[in-house]
């Protein structure tokens, strides 16, 4: 069997610097591969990951070879792979398949050469992994006892499953974890979209009029960083709740159609499809800029922008000008995909210390676990907050703790008003 593909292995010792660098900003999953490398939980498992191949992703790798586990590993997504820590990896022992810009083809090629190791519990980003084990290898489901789901999208499409009664294996959710979606989701994606934005493009963002598609935690955040940066925030919304929210937040909220025609910049991160389309192509003006953060290249419609278009050009490195057929200009940032790993690194090594101590505990937990029902798991509290506490104290911050009269106020009822 093939050990592993990656673009040059000659960039490899650029892949140690980066790996180096990530993990030095990564306390809390260094302080977890420092207990695996003690206790072994995951010795004799296969795991199988399709995740984003950055330098964060592969101190995570490391932590659960570290604990006793053969990985195989391949992108989640054609755009984000970081090439010389995929090549650092292999060096490492990993079983890793995955490049930069990769075809749809070659896409999938990777995730199957990772399957063909038999993996017996999966970690993903986006539940590509997962669905292919469900439509195309269903022979190997037995094999799986569990898994993971790191991103928002992959979970919306796992819950979908569940509730059609197609999954096969339990899997927990770790994105909704409290240390993966307030932090991660929040100020990871609102940092690393601005950044991709901003290497892209090398605007000032500074009053320019931006509009980002949705108000989930991943929009809270892109929202809050491009007004830090002193733009005019619009946020647009289909579901009642949040779009009251980001009104009282400040910002304003309008449908899409009457946002096209002011906005400078627009960023979706919905997990949904065609946020962005024609109707209000049409209408945006000469020079708007389009993004996107959400998992997958589907939020802004490019058969649309094709459609309208005359001719296309590639400005600069993740920037494409499509000219309309009336002369107007529309740019596109990194050919619709996730603008934050395509033009940029991803979210820095600080939050995605939390996320990634919850993929390898949670991977802990399902190898240590009887076999559970095939759901949806949401990650147990005494991780969430494992995690929480880590971080802290890798921070240096202390908190009170309850007195006993405290506690036995918050578990009575007696009391009432005195």
């Amino acid at each position: 069997m093939e050990e592993f593909q990656v673009k040059d292995k000659n960039l490899a010792p650029q892949g140690h610097l980066q790996i180096e660098w990530g993990s030095a900003h990564m306390p809390v999953l260094n302080q977890v591969k420092k207990r695996f490398m003690e206790e072994k939980p995951l010795k004799g498992l296969v795991l199988g990951a399709c995740l984003h191949v950055t330098k964060e992703t592969a101190v995570l790798m490391e932590t659960l070879m570290a604990g006793g586990a053969e990985v195989a590993l391949c992108g989640s997504n054609p755009l984000s792979t970081q090439d010389d820590v995929a090549a650092a990896l292999a060096e490492k022992g990993v079983h890793v398949f995955a490049q930069r810009g990769q075809t749809t083809e070659q896409y999938y090629w990777c995730l199957n050469k990772v399957l063909d190791y038999k993996p017996m519990i999966t970690l993903d980003d986006g539940a590509d992994l997962v669905g292919t084990l469900h439509s195309k290898r269903t022979n190997e489901l037995p094999n799986v006892k569990g898994g993971t789901e790191e991103t928002t999208t992959g979970v919306i499409r796992l819950r979908a499953m569940e509730k059609a009664g197609s999954l096969k294996y339990p899997i927990v959710a770790v994105n909704d974890a409290y240390t993966k979606y307030l932090f991660d989701n929040r100020y990871g994606t609102g940092q690393s979209t601005l950044d991709g934005v901003i290497r892209a493009t090398n605007i000032l963002i500074s009053g320019k009029t931006f509009v980002v598609g949705g108000y989930g935690w991943c929009s809270r955040g892109i929202a809050m960083r491009a007004q830090g940066l002193g733009a005019n925030v619009i946020v647009t919304e289909v579901q009642p709740l949040k779009a009251l929210e980001a009104a009282m937040n400040g910002f304003r909220v309008m449908p899409m159609v009457e946002a096209a025609p002011i906005g400078d910049i627009f960023v979706t991160a919905t997990g949904d499809i065609n946020v962005i389309r024609k109707e209000h192509m049409e209408k945006m003006k000469d020079g708007a800029i389009i993004a996107n953060s959400g998992h997958f290249n589907v939020e802004i419609s490019l058969k649309d922008l094709e459609v309208l278009s005359t001719a296309k050009r590639t400005i600069r490195p993740n920037l494409e000008e499509y000219t309309l057929k009336d002369g107007r200009k529309i740019h596109l940032l990194a050919e619709g995909r996730l603008v934050n790993l395509s033009a940029a690194e991803g979210h820095p090594s600080e939050v995605m210390d939390m996320s990634f101590a919850n993929q390898a505990l949670c991977a802990e937990y399902m190898a240590k676990t009887e076999k559970l029902p095939p759901k949806v798991y949401t990650v147990p509290t005494d991780i969430d907050e494992g995690v929480a506490e880590l971080k802290l104290k890798s921070m240096g911050v202390e908190i009170d703790e309850l007195t006993e009269e405290q506690k036995k106020y918050l578990a009575a009822w007696e009391m009432g008003t005195t």
